[in-house]
């Protein structure tokens, strides 16, 4: 998994690629628990280049967005790929979660 992470609009970015597993999730939760603590209200998931998420992966997403939210900030994830699309579709992730075309209508 690789991580990357930008600003755009005063909103925190990170493009993950790859795999978001069992085996990346704890790289991305410290990545965001660092970006957190950094006193970020705003993310985004560039989910462009993610092909896969498992349960583990869904846990991190959905736990982020749960702080986000306590905290009175926002979190979305964009360009999701057709995989993930259908991964998010059948965990009803797309219900619950903010999901955009692209990075740029989600850091508006």
């Amino acid at each position: 998994m690789e991580i990357t992470q930008t600003e755009i609009n005063g909103v925190t970015v990170l493009a993950l690629t790859g795999r978001l597993d069992g085996v990346t999730s704890h790289a991305v939760e410290q990545k965001i628990a660092g970006i957190l603590a950094g006193g970020t209200e705003r993310l985004v998931f560039d989910c462009s280049h993610v092909d896969y998420a498992s349960s583990a992966g869904l846990r991190v997403f959905l736990s982020t967005a749960k702080k986000l939210q306590k905290l009175g900030g926002r979190c979305a994830f964009a360009a999701l790929t057709p995989e993930l699309r259908e991964i998010f579709r059948v965990s009803g992730f797309l219900d619950v979660l903010e999901i955009h075309d692209n990075v740029a209508a989600s850091t508006v």
